[in-house]
């Protein structure tokens, strides 16, 4: 049974997102050497992931240049807001005050995300 497409990249969708977010567009080998620094992984792994990311439109391919060039249809940015919205909806009742307390207590924070919080809350806050 396919899996249902819910719109959100898997883990190692994501894993291949970030290699092309940081490096820009690139081939299957390209992200295929990126991500097997890392760990034991087959090229014909990628590349079926890639060619699956391309089918729910996660990837754009230019088919016109030999080897393919991927790059992703949508930005890092773009990317964590949606799922970071999604996360909101699913897990903490649409509640983003719930969703800050748990990931401030899940993982300690430096001063200085700390501080960016508080500066973002102030802006936030005398917006209103």
């Amino acid at each position: 049974m396919a899996r249902p497409n819910t719109g959100r990249p898997t883990d190692q969708e994501l894993e291949i997102l970030k290699v092309l977010w940081e490096a820009g567009p690139s081939t299957v080998r390209d992200v295929w050497k990126a991500l097997s620094a890392g760990r034991n992984i087959g090229y014909t792994s990628v590349l079926k992931v890639m060619q699956i990311m391309r089918d729910k439109e996660l990837l754009v391919c230019d088919a016109n240049q030999r080897p393919q060039v991927y790059r992703p249809r949508q930005n890092q940015k773009t990317v964590r807001k949606h799922l970071a919205g999604d996360l909101l909806d699913r897990v903490f009742g649409g509640s983003a005050s719930l969703l800050l307390l748990h990931a401030i207590e899940s993982k300690k924070a430096s001063s200085e995300e700390l501080t960016e919080l508080r500066q973002i809350l102030d802006q936030l806050e005398s917006a209103d």
